[in-house]
């Protein structure tokens, strides 16, 4: 597998929004700093039993194992954005409801080691796509839930997204 070259996104490349987790992406190749998550998030669930995977720190919160669930759901619809409009895709995609999408998984039911498995499934998948990304691949876009995006900001998006969660594991959870 080869390193993408992909460069940091400028901020007219993403909705101001997703700029606190694109400021959290460290500096360097884009698929290396995925493939490293991989095993620091893996790490820090390997240490959680399963009391711990379905503590929440309020009543209204959700419990840590819909928190990998979520990030997960995360990196599958930005990921799939990424694949279209590096591929010259240029249909709107729709927007998504995150509390809809926890409200309708069923994290809560599942160990926490199968959705680790799934996180780093899930994770390998979104590596392949960016790393075999050139350039031009990369700086393609188009619209997801009405506001344009390119492909490469979506890689930052999810590496971002998920050191944003797994800060506030941290956080507030552990």
């Amino acid at each position: 597998m080869t390193n993408s070259s992909l460069p940091r996104p400028a901020a007219s490349e993403f909705e101001p929004y997703y700029q606190k987790y694109v400021a959290l992406v460290p500096d360097g190749d884009l698929v290396s700093v995925l493939a490293t998550q991989i095993d620091a998030t893996l790490t820090l669930l390997a240490g959680l039993d399963e009391t711990q995977a379905n503590h929440r720190y309020a009543p209204d919160k959700w419990t840590v194992k819909q928190v990998i669930e979520h990030m997960i759901d995360v990196e599958r619809v930005m990921a799939y954005r990424a694949f279209r409009f590096s591929r010259a895709d240029a249909t709107d995609l729709p927007g998504f409801e995150e509390n809809d999408y926890a409200r309708a998984g069923r994290a809560t039911h599942l160990r926490l080691a199968d959705l680790a498995t799934a996180f780093a499934h899930m994770r390998t998948t979104t590596i392949d796509l960016f790393a075999a990304m050139d350039e031009t691949m990369g700086a393609r876009g188009g619209t997801a839930n009405g506001a344009s995006v390119t492909a490469r900001a979506l890689g930052y998006i999810i590496a971002g997204h998920e050191r944003h969660h797994v800060g506030i594991l941290k956080e507030r959870y552990l």
